[in-house]
C-alpha cells in the first residue's frame, strides 16, 4: 500500500541533516574566564554573520554625513562656507570628524572591523564547503518516513535494479549521488553555498576597492577653449584633488586639442532654452608619441584611457578681444572665457593686460577690463541673455587701469578683478565708461588711451573633469558578483534524496524516497514527487496482498507534487 507522509521533521535526524549549511556553530557554554577564554568569545562575536551585517549597517549609516555634510577632501571652500554659517554646530563636526568622514577615526575603525569580520566569517566557511565538494553525501537514516517529503511504493523489480535506476536517475538530474548500503544518497544545491560565500567575498572586494579608490584616486578639471589642448600634467589642471597615496607619477599619460564644440537647445514651447545635446569634438593622444585619433565626447559618454575618465561637464562662450594701447600697437589679442551665470548663459568674466600697455602719456599700466557676455541679447536695459545659443550676442565691457596686483603675492583668480589699486576711465560726461559691443565693435578709451576690439569670432569653451579610479573595475565587478551571489544564496536550495530498496517480509521490493531541504519550501516534496514518479514508471507497483485494496498501483505523490 502506498503512502506519503509529510509530518514535522523531529529534531535529531542524524548525519542527514548536517552539513546543509556551512554557518559556523556557536557552542552552547559560555566563555572560560581569563583573557584567552574572553578573546574568543570576541572572536567568534566579531566572526558572526549578525556582527558582520551590523557593522555593514553601521557602514552605510556613517556614509550618510559624508554625503550631507562638505567635506574638506572634496571642497575646502564649501567648508569654510560652513564653518562661517555656523558657529556652533562647526566646533562639535571637526570633534566628531564629520568635514572627513572617510578618513576619520570611527569610520576607519568601522570599516577595518567589517573587513576582519568578514574575512573571519569566510575563511572558516570555504575550507568547510571545499570539505563538504569533497566528501559525499552521507547515507539514509534508518527512518526516512520521519522525513519532511517521504513516499512509498511495492514492486517486483529487484533491489538491485531499484537502486540502479535510481543511481541513474539522480545523476541525470544534476544530483550528486552515490551507492550508500541498501540506498541512494543524493544531494543537489551546492550553489547556494558558493552563492553565499561569492557574496561575502564580493563585500570583501568592495571594500578594498573602496580603499583603493580613496588613496589612488584623483579628480581634476580642465576649461579648454576651442583650438586649445590639454595634457594631462598636473601643472595644467585648473583644480585638482587626489588620494593620500597618489603620485604625479600615477597620471595617465595622454593629451588632447578640442577642435570643436556643439550644443543645441529647444528653441520653442515651454521647455525653450532647454539643452538638447552637447558634444566635443577631440583629437587626442595616448603618451608621449601616440597616434592622433579623433572622437566626440558627450555628456554621460565619457572618454577612457587606460584608468582615466574624460568627462564633459560644463561649456561657455569665449569671446575674442583684442586690446591696444595709444599708438594702435596690440598689447592683448585672446579668448576670453566668460562663467556662465544662468541657464541662458548670461556670462561674466575679467580681461586682465598684465604687460606691454602704456597709456597716453607713455606710462606703463596694467588694464582690467570686467566683461558680461549675453549670447541673446533682448534689447533695452535687459542685463541678462534670453536665450543660450548665440543670436544676438552683445558684450558689455567696464575698463580700468592701475595696478592689478598680481605682483603681490597673493593668489588670484583669473575670474575676479581687483579693484584696491585700480581706476576707472571715465566719458565725456564724466561718468564711469561702460559700452555694449556686438561683434565686430570698438570701443575707445579716453584721452587716447588705446581701445578695445570684440572680434566677430565667438569661440566656446568645454569644461572637462579627469577622473583616475584603480578600483572602480574591481568594484563594478565586486557589486555584481555580490548581487548574483545573493540571489543564488535566496532562490536556491540545498536538499538531499535518498532511495531506499530492499526485500519486505513477503520477498517483493519495498521501495522507499524521502527529502530533506535545509528550509522548509514546496519545492523539496515537488522535486520528490516528480523524481518518484519517473523511478516508477521503471518500478511500477506490485498488487498489494490485501485483496481489499488494490487501490495502490502508483505511488501517491510527495506533497505538493502530481504524479507522473
Amino acid at each position: 500500500m502506498s503512502k506519503t507522509e509529510t509530518e514535522n521533521t523531529e529534531p535529531d535526524i542524524g548525519e542527514a541533516g548536517s552539513q546543509l549549511s556551512t554557518a559556523p556553530v556557536e557552542p552552547p557554554a559560555a566563555p572560560g574566564l581569563g583573557v584567552v577564554g574572553w578573546a574568543r568569545w570576541f572572536w567568534r562575536q566579531l566572526t558572526s554573520m549578525r556582527v558582520a551585517l551590523l557593522l555593514l549597517l553601521l557602514l552605510s549609516l556613517g556614509a550618510i554625513p559624508g554625503s550631507l555634510i562638505p567635506q574638506s577632501g572634496a571642497d575646502i571652500s564649501k567648508v569654510d562656507d560652513f564653518r562661517k554659517a555656523h558657529k556652533t554646530l562647526s566646533p562639535v563636526y571637526d570633534k566628531l570628524g564629520l568635514f572627513h568622514v572617510y578618513s576619520s577615526v570611527w569610520f576607519s575603525a568601522i570599516y577595518i572591523l567589517l573587513f576582519v569580520s568578514l574575512i573571519g566569517c569566510i575563511v572558516p566557511r570555504t575550507w568547510q564547503f571545499v570539505g563538504q565538494l569533497r566528501g559525499r553525501p552521507p547515507g539514509a537514516p534508518k527512518r526516512l518516513d520521519r522525513l519532511p517529503a517521504y513516499t512509498t511504493w511495492r514492486t517486483t523489480a529487484e533491489p538491485e535494479e531499484v537502486r540502479a535506476a535510481a543511481l541513474k536517475l539522480l545523476k541525470k538530474r544534476r544530483f550528486r549521488a552515490h551507492p550508500a548500503g541498501d540506498a541512494v544518497a543524493a544531494e543537489k544545491g551546492y550553489v547556494r553555498e558558493f552563492g553565499n560565500l561569492a557574496f561575502h567575498i564580493a563585500l570583501i572586494v568592495l571594500l578594498i576597492a573602496f580603499a583603493s579608490g580613496q588613496m589612488y584616486k584623483s579628480d581634476g578639471t580642465k576649461l579648454v577653449v576651442e583650438g586649445d589642448g590639454f595634457a594631462n600634467s598636473i601643472l595644467q589642471y585648473d583644480d585638482f584633488k587626489s588620494g593620500s597615496l597618489f603620485t604625479t607619477d600615477d597620471l595617465v599619460p595622454f593629451s588632447f586639442d578640442l577642435k570643436d564644440f556643439h550644443a543645441s537647445y529647444q528653441t520653442s514651447g515651454p521647455s525653450k532654452g532647454t539643452p538638447v545635446t552637447f558634444s566635443a569634438d577631440i583629437a587626442y593622444s595616448e603618451g608621449a608619441y601616440g597616434k592622433s585619433k579623433r572622437t566626440t565626447i558627450k555628456v554621460n559618454e565619457p572618454l577612457h584611457i587606460d584608468d582615466a575618465k574624460v568627462y564633459l561637464v560644463s561649456h561657455g562662450y569665449a569671446p575674442v578681444i583684442t586690446v591696444r594701447d595709444g599708438k594702435g600697437n596690440v598689447v592683448y589679442h585672446d579668448a576670453v572665457p566668460l562663467l556662465p551665470l544662468d541657464a541662458n548663459v548670461t556670462s561674466q568674466g575679467v580681461v586682465k593686460v598684465m604687460d606691454g600697455y602704456k597709456n597716453a602719456q607713455g606710462v606703463g599700466e596694467q588694464l582690467g577690463i570686467s566683461a558680461f557676455f549675453l549670447p541673446t541679447y533682448g534689447g533695452g536695459s535687459s542685463v541678462l541673455s534670453t536665450f543660450p545659443a548665440l543670436q544676438n550676442p552683445v558684450l558689455n565691457l567696464t575698463p580700468y587701469h592701475g595696478d592689478l596686483g598680481v605682483n603681490s603675492g597673493i593668489p588670484q583668480s583669473v575670474y575676479q578683478l581687483d579693484k584696491t589699486h585700480m581706476k576707472e576711465f571715465k566719458d565725456s560726461k564724466g561718468a564711469q565708461l561702460r559700452d555694449n559691443l556686438k561683434p565686430g565693435q570698438t570701443m575707445q578709451l579716453p584721452d587716447g588711451a588705446g581701445s578695445v576690439t570684440f572680434e566677430k569670432d565667438v569661440k566656446e569653451w568645454a569644461g572637462f573633469e579627469i577622473v583616475q579610479e584603480p578600483g572602480s573595475g574591481w568594484a563594478l565587478g565586486g557589486a555584481l558578483t555580490a548581487i548574483f551571489g545573493l540571489a543564488a544564496s535566496l532562490f536556491i536550495q540545498r536538499r538531499r534524496v535518498w532511495v531506499r530498496a530492499v526485500p519486505g517480509p513477503d520477498g517483493v521490493t519495498v521501495v522507499e524516497m524521502a527529502g530533506l531541504g535545509r528550509s522548509e519550501s514546496a519545492k523539496v516534496p515537488e522535486e520528490l514527487g516528480d523524481l518518484a514518479g519517473i523511478l516508477y514508471d521503471q518500478a511500477p507497483g506490485a498488487p498489494d496482498p490485501d485483496e481489499d485494496d488494490r487501490s495502490a498501483e502508483s505511488p501517491v505523490p510527495a506533497e505538493g507534487a502530481e504524479k507522473r
